[in-house]
């Protein structure tokens, strides 16, 4: 453990005996702790957020296409 200063204040050999055993607790639960699961990414075909923005995007699109008029066939 690197040392530690103190920066304001005279704090007694009881109050700074507390913050390192805090300090200490803190950093061997952290170490202790497991790594949480990660979550595979979410699918594009199971994520409805998405899936209601791509439709927001096209539906506009799909409208346009259907009431244009045909292009004249090319000879």
């Amino acid at each position: 453990m690197p040392p530690i200063k103190v920066l304001y204040g005279q704090p007694t050999p009881e109050e700074l005996a507390a913050v390192i055993a805090v300090v200490q607790a803190r950093a061997a639960t952290v170490a202790a702790a497991p790594e949480p699961p990660r979550r595979p990414p979410v699918s594009a075909w199971t994520d409805r957020a998405a899936a209601i923005a791509l439709r927001r995007q096209t539906l506009p699109r799909l409208i346009n296409l259907t009431t244009t008029t045909p292009a004249e066939p090319t000879r």
